[in-house]
Order: C-alpha cells, then sequence, then structure tokens
C-alpha cells in the first residue's frame, strides 16, 4: 500500500481552525466525542492524519460548509 502524502503546514492549520471553532463555539473534547464519537484530542494533538470524511462530519456538527472551513484555513494564522 502507497504511504499517504503528508502536508505538515496544511495538516498544522487544519487542526488549529478545529480547534478554535471548537474552542469559540465552547464544546469540550469529551462533550464532542459523546456526540460524534471523534476522538477529536488526538486530532487537535497533531497524532491522527484527518479523512476528508472525518473532516466533513466535523464541520457538519460545527455548522460549517466543507468549502467556508477550507476558507478559513487559507486565512488562518497561527
Amino acid at each position: 500500500m502507497p504511504r499517504q502524502l503528508q502536508n505538515i503546514n496544511l495538516n498544522q492549520r487544519i487542526v488549529f481552525c478545529i480547534k478554535e471553532i471548537r474552542k469559540k463555539k465552547n464544546i469540550t473534547l469529551e462533550v464532542f466525542y459523546f456526540d460524534t464519537g471523534i476522538h477529536l484530542a488526538r486530532i487537535e494533538q497533531g497524532k491522527q492524519n484527518i479523512t476528508v470524511s472525518t473532516l466533513l462530519k466535523i464541520c457538519d456538527y460545527f455548522g460549517i460548509k466543507l468549502s467556508d472551513f477550507f476558507l478559513l484555513v487559507e486565512d488562518c494564522e497561527q
């Protein structure tokens, strides 16, 4: 099986944006996991690569369109 390509800078910006959105909405990692079954802590710590399907589920939970999320990632300042 081919090795996954990684863009570390992009991954870090995606993770940073997810974390910022979660904090702004005052949602804890526990509540997020309970509601979605997604271990967001692992993603936020960079221990787990995120798939597009998982990112879509995260965006749906936060009420954000995937396209709008990527616009936030483009503007993301860490």
